[in-house]
């Protein structure tokens, strides 16, 4: 097994642990902190964590691949998440992915050097659709024009 926590995770682990009632409490804590640490959840980050907190390896990953949010494999610097719910596909959702594989030249799970496009259930801006998340950002209210000058911005 090649992960384990550096220093500030591991200190982290440590001050979380006494303060669930159950190892279990702590899946989501940890996987938060391997992604931070790592950029994605490796097999052998699921391993370590199951191996810290005594629970089988298969439900880590079910709660990892249940969130989008949690990556399985390494990611582009930029991930772009568009909401494919029915409020965002009323509200243009598909010019949105168009205008971005236009741009990018990537379609939906795939990626360039720069970015990753998929797409997602609902990230909870109904009222201000069509929306993405960029990373841990949220661009909402959007039309292809406000999506290119973003991806421009990006890609500078």
């Amino acid at each position: 097994m090649s992960f384990v926590f550096n220093e500030v995770h591991e200190t982290q682990f440590q001050d979380l642990l006494p303060r669930y009632p159950h190892p279990k409490a702590l899946v989501l804590p940890c996987l938060w902190m391997v992604q931070y640490q790592e950029g994605y959840i490796s097999s052998d980050a699921i391993m370590y964590i199951a191996n810290r907190l005594d629970i089988p390896q298969a439900h880590l990953y079910s709660v990892a691949t249940f969130y989008t949010m949690f990556n399985l494999e390494p990611i582009a610097k930029y991930h772009i998440q568009v909401c494919k719910t029915l409020s965002c596909e009323l509200c243009g959702k598909a010019d949105i992915i168009s205008c971005i594989e236009d741009e990018l030249g990537i379609k939906v799970n795939e990626s360039n050097e720069l970015f990753k496009l998929t797409e997602v259930e609902c990230l909870g801006a109904c009222g201000s659709a069509p929306m993405l998340a960029m990373n841990e950002e949220y661009h909402e209210n959007l039309t292809p024009e406000k999506t290119r000058v973003l991806l421009q911005r990006l890609s500078q």
